[in-house]
């Protein structure tokens, strides 16, 4: 078995919310197979609130977590990317910087919990519903057998994951 670690970014507008929940699930649920990463094209500048407290209540990795430009993940000196998921619409749909080592893409939109209205407890619902749907596509992904597989099917695979339950838009294209 290699020991071939993955690198893997995730990328949505503000990076405050759905992309931090997939980079932490990733973390811990990739059990060392993956560095995970996030970013967004127009980062909020700080992690959502509530993405903080659903991960942290899931016993969930928070440390480090801090909302970024998807710039520094396309500087030289950047990790060079595996793969490259867009998890919101805008981001799918926006130029994104052309990554070094051409990465994997697909597009994995959910809604964005961080725009849900209404008592605290529809927003709590709404950030809990995100990471449930973030985790079910992480959990297929790790499970995909990345060494044994074509690039073609891998795709096919990544992109059917995207359409999976909770899909916004299954047919935008990935950063």
């Amino acid at each position: 078995m290699s020991d071939r670690l993955y690198n893997v970014l995730f990328l949505c507008t503000g990076n405050s919310a759905r992309s931090v929940l997939a980079e932490s699930i990733l973390r811990k649920d990739g059990a060392g197979r993956f560095h995970s990463f996030s970013a967004g094209s127009t980062p909020k500048g700080a992690v959502h609130p509530l993405a903080l407290r659903v991960l942290q209540e899931a016993d969930y990795p928070i440390d480090g977590m801090r909302s970024k430009s998807w710039l520094e993940f396309a500087a030289p000196d950047a990790p060079v990317m595996d793969f490259v998921f867009t998890v919101c619409d805008n981001a799918a749909g926006e130029a994104c910087p052309i990554w070094p080592g051409q990465p994997m893409t697909a597009h994995w939109g959910i809604e964005d919990p961080a725009a849900a209205e209404g008592a605290d407890i529809a927003k709590l619902a709404a950030f809990t519903t995100a990471f449930r749907y973030l985790k079910n596509r992480i959990g297929a992904f790790v499970n995909l057998p990345l060494r044994g597989i074509d690039k073609l099917s891998l795709g096919t695979r990544l992109r059917e994951i995207g359409r999976s339950e909770g899909a916004t838009n299954p047919t935008p294209r990935a950063g």
